[in-house]
């Protein structure tokens, strides 16, 4: 019986809990911990828990509880700190995403998860979303071809007030706008589905709708591959709808999230002919219906897969090296944006974005974020075309 503390109550915190109570013969919650402790107070009674609650997470793990597993679910500004303390005590850690706010930290996490000899997950819950999950069985079966260009759509909405909570919108706590925050679940997904990083990035940024905020929150981004192929991505909060998905052009065919496919054939002059190809979308559909169901979706079933790891002493499907690539990627956008000009991948350590105080001095600061509030009453989430 795995023994769970999970740090920052906020509104990602419930995926979590709720995940880890699926598993109750496998894992048992023993401690809450939030800078503010009434909200762990509120999180331990709304789930009937049996746990202790903390307001600092250095007192939680020096407090002599076995804890074998930390969740860290607070703003990305402390997720290595909190994540490296936690391996440095010999936990397991489950970092929220982003996995960290740059490079260096990224780097300094591995270091330590390797130096403890613990396992460290970072999450990425929508790729234990069936529909995600078989686009990319389909997409390995190779039947479509390889991908000639991909196009990413983390189309999100978010409301004037969104910005007012005392650490969102500041580039030092937030670490970026919806690059970050949001379109990081399709950033995973688009390096999960090429099996790799771009070879170079060009991007621009705006903030056209919360002028409470210093960061973007809208980015365009053209990504190179090292074979010619390109890809897009739209990252944003001002996007009516909250439509998001990801659409492959292959080769042979075209396959989407939401799913759809469509294939064409030549007419003898090169355009397509009426239908499509007809053989190929049936064996691809075929195959699509025919990939069995995951027993667990999003985070539950994200947790599932950690806690077999854990268990087995085998890898997770989101590994440490996995966020950092996201980060990496991202990092390379907002470097394009404030520059404004094509960034080439890898980014290394001598790069001045290779660590936060490096973004930090470059960052485009488009207002000034001149009041907040500490919380907001309502902790209700939406979640565009995905279902808890």
């Amino acid at each position: 019986m795995l023994q769970i503390a999970v740090v920052g109550i906020g509104n990602i915190s419930p995926a979590h809990i709720e995940g880890l109570l699926a598993f109750p013969d496998r894992c048992q919650i023993v401690a809450l911990c939030d800078i503010y402790p009434e909200k762990a107070e509120r999180a331990k009674e709304k789930y009937h828990l049996d746990c202790r609650v903390f307001d600092d997470h250095e007192k939680m793990l020096k407090s002599g509880m076995t804890i074998d597993v930390v969740h860290v679910c607070t703003p990305p500004y402390v997720h290595g700190e909190i994540a490296i303390h936690a391996m440095d005590s010999g936990c397991h850690v489950v970092v929220e995403k982003p996995m960290a706010t740059c490079l260096k930290e990224c780097d300094a996490m591995l270091e330590a998860e390797k130096r403890n000899k613990v396992t460290m997950a970072c999450i990425a819950q929508n790729r234990f979303r069936n529909q995600i999950y078989k686009l990319q069985k389909v997409l390995e079966s190779e039947l479509a071809g390889k991908i000639c260009c991909a196009h990413v759509n983390s189309n999100w909405w978010r409301g004037h007030c969104y910005y007012d909570l005392w650490w969102r919108g500041l580039w030092e706590k937030e670490g970026g706008g919806p690059t970050l925050n949001h379109a990081v679940h399709h950033i995973d997904m688009l390096n999960w589905l090429e099996g790799r990083l771009p070879s170079g990035v060009m991007a621009m940024l705006a903030n056209l709708m919360h002028d409470n905020a210093e960061v973007e929150d809208l980015s365009l981004a053209m990504l190179e591959y090292s074979d010619g192929s390109l890809a897009q991505i739209t990252s944003s909060v001002i996007h009516h709808g909250e439509e998001q998905g990801i659409e492959l052009q292959c080769a042979n065919a075209k396959l989407s999230f939401p799913w759809s496919l469509k294939a064409e054939v030549s007419r003898s002059n090169g355009f397509p002919e009426d239908g499509g190809n007809r053989e190929l979308m049936d064996k691809l559909q075929t195959l699509y219906e025919e990939i069995p169901d995951l027993t667990y979706e999003g985070h539950t079933g994200e947790i599932d897969d950690i806690l077999s790891a854990i268990e087995s002493g085998t890898r997770p499907l989101i590994t440490g090296e996995d966020g950092r690539k996201t980060v990496e990627l991202i990092t390379a956008i907002y470097k394009a944006g404030f520059l404004k000009e094509r960034v080439s991948l890898p980014i290394s350590q001598e790069d001045e974005y290779y660590s936060f105080d490096g973004i930090l001095n470059h960052a485009v600061r488009f207002h000034e974020k001149s009041a907040s509030v500490e919380n907001f009453m309502d902790a209700g989430i939406t979640l565009g075309n995905y279902k808890r």
